[in-house]
């Protein structure tokens, strides 16, 4: 991924929209990114859209 100009995060995937497969590995995308394990990054909104938000949350 980069930042862009405005603080956002730009990930692109090459998992296909199908089944939760491209949201899943964005998760993976972003925990490798943040050096997090997976479990602790969640989509707070926007699962079926392009644009989503993401918590990081501490490990348990």
């Amino acid at each position: 991924g980069r930042w862009g100009p405005d603080g956002v995060l730009a990930v692109s995937v090459q998992a296909p929209a199908v089944d939760g497969r491209a949201n899943s590995s964005l998760v993976r995308v972003v925990a490798g990114a943040f050096d997090v394990p997976t479990r602790t990054v969640r989509i707070v909104s926007g699962h079926r859209s392009r644009s989503k938000v993401l918590e990081i949350s501490d490990p348990p």
